[in-house]
């Protein structure tokens, strides 16, 4: 997949909180709830120079032994979501796969050493249709979707990032879907409120740092204050789309483009170039 780049605005990388569950197409108590981060979700598109040529989603609820990704023409929707309203299991994005993204993103990382697959079965699960049924709802650009890795290597998750950061002067807008705090024990807690703040105050100020020294401290995030209260060992897939972003952002700038305080805990969502 390949363009002039006279012809193709070059896309940014970015981490972006997915709410919980279907969130954003249900009662929720207060109402009011998510209604600043749909906001934000629905925004995001008018902030592109263009329209993106395809997008790549990196979400918290696909992880597989080696990167994995998804090759069907037109993927299902996987409703990982449990004890919803029916309807939204009746919710629908309809966006068209892409084969040949797909074997684009296989080569990229197979070139920088990283193992991967395609698998023309799965389908998009709701890290990736519940935030893009807000962000692009018409569902007409081609999207593809990358898994995890299992083993939650962060430096393997920046490496994937800066191997497919090329993809972004093709017009590939490259999105990774996750919360930046995510302990379930703590969403209504109070007392986790201070903790996700200083967390996030820290993610921001590395965000925000030269490239080098960006992934130099992602790659040790487990250290950062309070990281391990607002990820805990072993359940950090929410956090590790954010580190396949920045890799991609490569050596551009980073900065935060939102944030809220949603059950308790700070939420944020960060943009590279």
């Amino acid at each position: 997949m390949s363009a002039a780049a006279d012809s193709v605005s070059i896309q940014p990388s970015a981490f972006i909180p997915h709410g919980a569950g279907p969130c954003f197409f249900m009662d929720w108590k207060p109402a009011d709830a998510w209604n600043a981060m749909a906001r934000f979700l629905s925004g995001f598109a008018a902030t592109l120079e263009q329209p993106p040529n395809a997008i790549l989603v990196v979400s918290g609820h696909w992880l597989e032994p080696v990167f994995s990704i998804t090759s069907g023409q037109a993927p299902e929707l996987i409703y990982d979501y449990y004890g919803f309203p029916e309807h939204t299991y009746a919710l629908r994005y309809p966006a068209p796969g892409s084969p040949e993204l797909a074997a684009r993103l296989r080569d990229l990382l197979e070139t920088a050493g990283l193992a991967a697959r395609e698998d023309a079965q799965r389908g998009f699960d709701h890290g990736l249709f519940i935030p893009l049924k807000l962000m692009f709802p018409e569902a007409q650009i081609p999207v593809v979707q990358l898994s995890l890795r299992s083993d939650l290597d962060p430096e393997a998750h920046l490496a994937a990032g800066r191997a497919l950061a090329p993809l972004r002067e093709e017009g590939v807008l490259i999105l990774g879907s996750g919360m930046s705090f995510h302990n379930m024990r703590g969403y209504g807690d109070p007392r986790f409120g201070p903790i996700s703040d200083a967390f996030d105050a820290w993610l921001a100020q590395v965000v925000e740092s030269p490239a080098e020294r960006r992934e130099a401290e992602l790659a040790r995030w487990s250290e950062a204050p309070s990281a391990r209260l607002c990820h805990p060992p072993g359940a950090e897939e929410h956090l590790l789309p954010l580190l396949v972003a920045a890799g991609a952002g490569h050596s551009g700038p980073g900065r935060k483009i939102f944030s809220d305080r949603v059950m308790e805990t700070t939420l944020s969502a960060f943009r590279f170039a």
